[in-house]
């Protein structure tokens, strides 16, 4: 015999036989990661390839094509997804994993409509690129060299047929805008649904294998997948983790399971039968009531301690079962009920029996090309969500069910996930085929994923009511009934249907936005499911002036609001070329997906900006590029601060408010979003301010008919007596022309309340040398141990009206003290969005794009690699408002 882990391999029934011992207790696993050949239908081009990985990524690799991010390429390799693909590798198995009973060929994840050969024989397809595939393939396996090959068709040409195919009724849309430069009819296909351009990205419609490929070889049984989900019995005050075990077993196999967290003192036996074929058993670890369970919390909120459950199976004291896992113990409920004052219902989130406000962004794939998203690229990102002070990010429902390593940085770091299921803008074929691939993937995703404490709601699609309920596609009234059937069969008698029985710990929301039960209702598609007094809502305008918080509605919960700006210049540097570099090239119209986007950033920036003037034109450019972030970083900042100070308040029966999730995180290339992050995890300025206006205590303030208000807006879980202190100051000097402090108010957790409330004029006038052109406000909160949260502003007019506004000229000097590298800044004037950019050096600052009202400040540096202070101060450039004027 030989030794496989904590459990014997018996080489053959004869030797089990011999030694009357079971004829199998372990499994093998051979890898088919790594190198690959491709080529495409008809072998004119012949390459190596990686798997996990895709055709472009290996086209750009053997150098067959540029980067294709580069300048105009997402057009110019438009060829590649027109064209059918062919994987193929060579591998030789044991004989020892050859005489398993049962060999199975495992894909993760393929991408996506593709014909699998073993050998010559054909031994399944895929359709799917959301789905975890399983092939059979024992008897096809020989000696020597094994032939895999797997061929894929192209996915825009199979998505038209599947168009085609459905000649009964249009599904619309069929078409992206023009203005993507994307592909037709992506509703048709399982994949993801962004691949085939949209508002913020290329079209790039990938093929491969994006997820592991493997064969699994065993004996008796095998785990396939083992979830955990934490339940509280409020009866009983009692925690039990509900275990899973989904087992593929050859012959139906007698034996015990044990439960057990040992850190928890609590452990369970029980005999078990697992039937022959594919079965999932359930089991249920109750936990010691003498033991003290620590409980996961959002971040802001406490810890994230988690335990480890060990699960083992045995059969007539032979191991056949050995895992473990971490659990997280935590309770989420959403709540919609009736409200004091209001005709609606409330809709928030408790953790733990506490009403948590939810604060964070919507995410987005990192990488048109799956394979480029790195575990650094994903901590990278959710690491800048955390230090923004978020505790929430929805995965937005038209790209991927994140890889397994993202939803377990989300548990670690106490990131709450909004889960979308992978539907978007659309309207979807109902067809049995369609909703059977449907049924399996959303089978597989809550089976795989449920586990993570970190996700607190399924989400049905996105914006699908609203497009049926508004009529985004000219549907004709005779004609809607047909389209209101087929959303209620695909997303409540499928999707919601698997979702609930699979998964009781979480609810359920057939889409985003929506107005929750009162949707249900309305036959899951309300009238207006915008409607501020019922669920989320999403809202967007380019027109209005965004620093008017009469513009936005006061809604029960945000899940999508933001604004446009362009990316740094470091960061479009390397995907263009100097003739590109101008804000009206034809790069810069190209890159824009979003109808008219480069004209409404320089509108809504005009409202309270002077567009930069600058002679030279590179100089005019990178102005340009810095006040559309400065742009909407004072936007999506005046919306959040005005949806955390609506969080007490119910005005008109309006209010209430619980989360605000600004669109969007993330990038997937170089182009103009909305963004806070950089494709490369550069931060905008917008993600600067976030640090500020998501901090757990903070000042708001806003005008009202002539009257200033500052609310103190808390997180915390305790109350805190605070008063405000405001400062006037002249925009021509750095020392504050006069200051006022508030009485002290007491301020409850969890709470938002006007601390602050004194007419303008009278405030100025008290001055004595201000008025609204001439003076700014800087505020904060203070209690008796000092200032508590960040200091905040408020213009009292338009900057670009400001009198006395002047270039600071600004100086910089860079230390480095071990491996911290600082920048002291020293100041003339009052420098309002004072930006430090060291152009390519990868890192960030603990503050940028701030109001610098001292004659020096200090900021460190916080660098990705390793640099030096002289590298830093010979990159370093600063930027201030009154500059690019």
């Amino acid at each position: 015999m030989t030794m496989c882990g904590t459990c014997y391999c018996v080489p053959s029934v004869l030797l089990c036989l011999l030694f009357g011992v079971l004829p199998r207790v372990c499994s093998e696993t051979l890898s088919l990661n790594g190198k690959w050949s491709l080529s495409n239908s008809n072998g004119s081009v012949s390459l190596p390839a990686e798997v996990p990985g895709c055709v472009h990524s290996a086209l750009q690799k053997q150098g067959y094509i540029q980067d294709p991010y580069f300048r105009f390429n997402d057009v110019s390799y438009r060829w590649i997804a027109f064209d059918n693909w062919n994987y193929t590798t060579t591998f030789t198995v044991s004989t020892q994993l050859r005489s398993k009973q049962k060999v199975l060929l495992v894909f993760d994840g393929v991408d996506t409509v593709a014909s699998i050969w073993l050998n010559g024989i054909g031994v399944g397809e895929t359709d799917n690129m959301f789905q975890r595939y399983a092939f059979s393939v024992r008897d096809v396996l020989k000696d020597g060299g094994n032939v895999l090959k797997v061929s894929f068709l192209s996915p825009v040409l199979y998505a038209s047929d599947q168009r085609r195919a459905h000649s009964a009724y249009r599904v619309p849309p069929d078409c992206p805008p023009d203005v993507q430069h994307g592909e037709c009819h992506v509703n048709f296909i399982r994949k993801a649904q962004s691949s085939f351009s949209w508002d913020w990205g290329p079209s790039f419609p990938t093929m491969g294998m994006w997820r592991g490929v493997r064969l699994e070889a065993f004996d008796v049984l095998q785990l396939v997948l083992l979830s955990s989900v934490p339940l509280y019995s409020v009866s009983s005050s009692q925690w039990r983790v509900h275990v899973e075990l989904h087992v593929d077993a050859l012959q139906t196999t007698n034996g015990t399971i044990s439960l057990s967290i040992p850190e928890l003192e609590s452990e369970q036996i029980i005999q078990m039968q697992f039937l022959r074929g594919r079965t999932k058993k359930s089991f249920d670890l109750h936990i010691n009531t003498s033991s003290e369970v620590k409980l996961w919390w959002p971040n802001g909120h406490g810890e994230q301690p988690s335990y480890l459950l060990t699960v083992g199976g045995l059969q007539d004291g032979f191991t056949i079962l050995n895992t473990e896992t971490k659990v997280y113990f935590r309770t989420v409920e959403l709540v919609q009920e009736p409200v004091v004052g209001s005709p609606g219902l409330s809709f928030y989130f408790r953790i733990n029996g506490k009403p948590i406000f939810l604060k964070g962004s919507n995410w987005i794939p990192a990488h048109s090309f799956q394979d480029r998203v790195t575990p650094d690229v994903l901590r990278n990102l959710l690491q800048s969500a955390v230090d923004a002070n978020m505790n929430a990010l929805r995965v937005w429902g038209g790209g991927v069910y994140e890889q397994d390593l993202f939803y377990s940085l989300c548990d670690e770091m106490g990131i709450m996930v909004w889960q979308d299921f992978m539907f978007a803008c659309a309207m979807y074929p109902t067809d049995e085929d369609f909703l059977q691939t449907v049924r399996e993937e959303v089978l597989h995703q809550v089976q795989r994923l449920k586990s993570h404490s970190s996700i607190i709601i399924w989400s049905g699609n996105n914006e699908n009511e609203a497009a049926l309920a508004t009529n985004w596609f000219d549907i004709p009234e005779a004609e809607k009934p047909t389209y209101l059937t087929d959303y209620v069969k695909l997303y409540v008698d499928n999707i919601r249907g698997i979702v609930q029985e699979e998964d009781q710990s979480r609810q359920f929301l057939v889409s985003s936005p929506t107005n929750g039960f009162e949707s249900e209702q309305e036959g899951f598609v309300a009238k207006n499911p915008y409607d501020a007094h019922y669920g989320d809502t999403h809202f967007y305008t380019y027109t209005e002036d965004c620093l008017d918080w009469r513009t936005f509605p006061r809604t029960r919960f945000a899940s999508e609001y933001g604004y446009q700006s362009w990316p740094s210049f470091s960061t479009l540097q390397p995907v263009s070329i100097e003739e590109d570099w101008s804000y009206n090239s034809p790069f810069f119209e190209h890159r824009q997906h979003h109808d008219s986007g480069n004209q409404q950033m320089l509108l809504q920036a005009s409202l309270h900006f002077n567009l930069p003037n600058a002679a030279d034109p590179h100089r005019h450019f990178t102005d340009t590029l810095y006040i559309t972030q400065v742009m909407q970083a004072q936007c999506v900042k005046a919306q959040t601060e005005f949806y955390r100070r609506s969080r007490s308040e119910i005005l008109e029966g309006k209010g209430g408010t619980m989360g605000a999730l600004y669109w969007q995180l993330n990038d997937v290339w170089q182009a103009p979003s909305w963004s806070s992050i950089e494709f490369g995890g550069k931060w905008k300025m917008l993600h600067y301010f976030a640090q500020n206006f998501f901090s757990a205590l903070l000042p708001v303030s806003f005008e009202d008919e002539g009257m200033l208000f500052i609310y103190a807006v808390s997180d915390l879980s305790h109350d805190l007596k605070l008063s405000a202190v405001v400062s006037a100051y002249d925009w021509s000097a750095l020392d504050p022309v006069c200051t006022r402090r508030s009485d002290s108010l007491l301020i409850p957790g969890g709470s938002a309340a006007a601390i602050f409330k004194q007419r303008v004029d009278p405030l100025l006038a008290g001055c004595g040398r201000c008025s609204r052109l001439t003076c700014l406000l800087a505020f904060h909160l203070e209690d008796s141990s000092g200032q508590r949260g960040p200091t905040n502003h408020h213009f009292l007019s338009s900057p670009k009206d400001a009198q006395g506004l002047q270039r600071p000229n600004i100086t910089a000097s860079v230390q480095e003290d071990k491996s911290l590298l600082t920048v002291t800044l020293h100041s003339s004037a009052v420098a309002p969005f004072v930006w430090l950019d060291v152009g390519n050096i990868p890192g960030r600052f603990s503050s940028n794009g701030f109001l610098m009202l001292s004659a020096n400040t200090t900021v460190s540096f916080n660098a990705w690699r390793p640099t030096s202070a002289a590298e830093l101060s010979k990159a370093l450039t600063i930027t201030s408002l009154a500059d690019v004027y």
